[in-house]
């Protein structure tokens, strides 16, 4: 009976996101959010949220679902990020001291304000995105080109491995921050969770505590499959058409306009990678199960706790059962926001 459990549990969909103080979880009984609550309690919210592939078909085929899914999730867990901080009270005291410049901004744009933050720390991202993955590699090799001709042809890989080097400095720099190594904390407590749940044992701090940290598809990994394959996908153009080394411009557009088939290959990679472990998923998930000893830390039990709820909310045999939450919620302003919506 357990080992029929074990292998069903092995394909379940179930997928999560560390937030502050807490975890986003998606799984087949719904979306939610489990925060721990300055007084030490957990208090578990139901997101109402249709994915858009139930809504539209197409957006769930092959090589469409994994940009449709991508974006949902960035959109989903930036807003769930931002919830979490509000409701676990770290925005607590953000009016003391305020400059008469943040006061005339509160009073003339008011509940306004944070999605114009929002949208410009947005705005902000995606541009230092750019020049980090896009300009920079390439400014380094033609720097590089200018001292030896020699590596014209690795120009691809070249990059790739800059990106690589960026991408990691970046991590590890984060992961000094003192809230970031908690956050990291959460995101080891939520992958040891969806472990112990796949390996059909029972949803205890003892057992979830002996899993292992690092999950072959979390988006750690994600974001070094979409590397390798850009690296692959890319390689494959520069050496059809050599004459992008002399258009540099033309090459950054080039590699802007491959992004949604690398995420849409990266995504069915993540997924193939989830039910397999053949020597091929191995070697390609290899460097993100090995940069996940950076953005994941062993969770303390509390913390374990947390990841607990948040999965148990979200699978079909746990929900309905109080027992097993400490404090479950519904959403409602997402819930009217979509029933208005069908309407």
């Amino acid at each position: 009976m357990k080992a029929k459990k074990k292998k069903e549990c092995n394909f379940a969909s179930v997928g999560g996101q560390a937030l502050m103080e807490g975890i986003l979880m998606r799984g087949p009984g719904g979306t939610s959010m489990s925060l721990r609550l300055p007084d030490g309690s957990i208090e578990t919210v139901m997101k109402n949220v249709t994915p858009l592939k139930d809504k539209f078909k197409p957006f769930g085929w092959p090589l469409i679902r994994g940009v449709v899914g991508f974006v949902e999730t960035m959109i989903l867990g930036y807003k769930s990020l931002m919830e979490s901080a509000e409701r676990t009270g770290l925005d607590v005291g953000k009016d003391e001291g305020e400059s008469k410049f943040e006061k005339w901004i509160l009073k003339h744009f008011g509940p306004k304000l944070m999605e114009i933050i929002g949208f410009i720390s947005a705005l902000l991202g995606f541009a230092l995105a750019f020049l980090l993955f896009f300009y920079l590699p390439t400014l380094v090799f033609n720097l590089l080109l200018g001292l030896t001709d020699k590596i014209a042809l690795w120009k691809t890989v070249i990059e790739g491995v800059i990106r690589i080097v960026i991408f990691v400095s970046y991590m590890a720099l984060v992961a000094q921050m003192k809230d970031i190594k908690r956050l990291y904390m959460y995101h080891g407590a939520e992958h040891k969770a969806i472990f112990c749940y796949e390996n059909g044992e029972e949803l205890t701090v003892e057992n979830v505590r002996r899993q292992s940290r690092f999950h072959p598809r979390c988006g750690t990994s994600f974001m070094f499959v979409m590397i390798i394959l850009s690296i692959m996908v890319s390689s494959v153009i520069y050496l059809l058409f050599p004459q992008l080394k002399d258009m540099t411009l033309v090459w950054m557009l080039v590699k802007l306009s491959i992004m949604p088939l690398i995420l849409s290959l990266g995504y069915e990679f993540i997924k193939y990678a989830g039910k397999h472990q053949n020597h091929f998923v191995k070697v390609l998930s290899a460097p993100g199960l090995w940069m996940q000893r950076i953005t994941t830390k062993e969770p303390t039990d509390d913390i374990i706790e947390v990841g607990i709820e948040a999965l148990k909310s979200v699978l079909p045999e746990y929900n309905g059962n109080a027992n097993n939450l400490s404090d479950v919620k519904q959403d409602s302003n997402e819930l009217n926001s979509n029933e208005e919506e069908a309407k």
